[in-house]
């Protein structure tokens, strides 16, 4: 069974530093000490995350301890991971709010009777000064700086906190502390992942292995998922959000959200990945709902969103408009929809206006051919990318 559960996992992740050493750790039977990170900068958890949740309890099945760590002492810094500025400095108190709303949204994938949680305040806020500079000691300011995101912050010009040099050593600090055997993350997450592995031996202790996930983009069919950004689907959105910003994404992405996030095995996925763009996309957003909420409940989100789609049923003959580019606020100023340009274009956006595919979207959102914008009850132009 382990080297079944071993080729499962390897099948999800990009990457896995050392292979054939967690190969032969699994294989033979060791039970391992699995850390996952989440630094409670925003109260929910958004679909996204179920990448390595999903990963997660495939470990608790196999009967390896889950380790979860609550970053209340990480979120003051801010990740900087993928970040083009700083990530503003978050209160103790909108931390604490947040941290609190992760539990039960844990329970969603997770057998909580087998995680241990623990909050990183409970050894980095007791470090004194003097721990601190062994802790920075352990690497230099070069390696930090290798980081792709602070590599292109230099190379712009763009300023990078002094504070935020401290997130990789403190998050590696995350793994002496608990004397991680394994830690996953998403992509945006290897340099801090292999970061861990350096400073743990630099303790002494036996290097983690790591297995890197890949990210979903978000809504707006650009940018990662993200907590920090109007993109995101979260964990407990009532039932007819997350039916409805699902129906929103680009085409493109229902065979990866399918198969990093729906819980269908292969077979399954292969059934709704023959139907039609839209039903598929439907299917999908079915599925979110039902693990999410309960079948009845995903029953209900489908038929809410049947009946304001019917409500608002695009007239079968419409205006084109050739794109030369995919921007929402160009296409919506270039083929008319927002007369009094860009800022009017924001500001119907912003208002909720703007549909695409009859789904209210985000600024950030991507065009793709044959879909229809409309503005309105009345507005309509069909898209095509020649």
């Amino acid at each position: 069974m382990s080297k079944e559960f071993f080729e499962r996992l390897r099948a999800r992740a990009v990457r896995i530093d050392v292979e054939e050493h967690l190969r032969a750790r699994v294989e033979r039977g060791d039970k391992l000490r699995v850390k996952l990170g989440l630094d409670p900068t925003a109260p929910d958890l958004h679909v996204g995350h179920l990448v390595v949740l999903d990963t997660l309890r495939m470990f608790q099945d196999e009967g390896h301890t889950v380790v979860v760590i609550i970053g209340d002492y990480t979120a003051l810094i801010g990740d900087p991971s993928g970040r083009s500025v700083t990530r503003p400095m978050l209160s103790e108190d909108e931390i604490a709010r947040n941290a609190e709303t992760y539990f039960k949204q844990l329970d969603l994938v997770l057998d909580r009777e087998q995680i241990e949680v623990r909050h990183n305040s409970e050894w980095l806020a007791s470090m004194t000064a003097a721990d601190i500079l062994r802790l920075m000691a352990k690497a230099t300011l070069q390696q930090v700086l290798q980081r792709e995101d602070f590599a292109d912050r230099m190379k712009e010009g763009t300023p990078i906190s002094a504070h935020e040099i401290l997130y990789p050593f403190n998050q590696a600090y995350d793994s002496v502390a608990v004397k991680a055997d394994v830690e996953i993350g998403g992509t945006d997450q290897l340099f801090n992942l292999l970061f861990g592995r350096e400073i743990q031996k630099a303790y002494g202790l036996e290097p983690q292995d790591i297995a890197v996930f890949p990210l979903i983009e978000g809504t707006d069919g650009v940018q990662k998922m993200s907590k920090s950004l109007p993109n995101f689907i979260g964990l407990t959105e009532p039932p007819e959000e997350i039916y409805g910003k699902t129906m929103s994404i680009p085409d493109r992405l229902t065979e990866k959200y399918l198969r990093l996030i729906s819980g269908l095995d292969a077979g399954q996925q292969a059934e709704v990945l023959a139907m039609k763009p839209r039903d598929a996309k439907a299917a999908l957003a079915f599925q979110l709902v039902k693990r999410l909420h309960g079948e009845d409940a995903a029953r209900r989100a489908e038929a809410d969103f049947t009946r304001k789609f019917r409500e608002r049923t695009a007239p079968d003959e419409m205006p084109e408009f050739d794109a030369t580019n995919l921007d929402l606020v160009g296409a919506l100023v270039a083929s008319g929809l927002a007369p009094r340009g860009r800022g009017d274009a924001r500001r119907l956006i912003e208002q909720g206006g703007v549909r695409v595919n009859d789904v209210k979207v985000g600024v950030d959102h991507r065009l793709e051919d044959g879909q229809t914008l409309s503005v309105g009850k009345r507005s309509f132009v069909r898209i095509r990318v020649r």
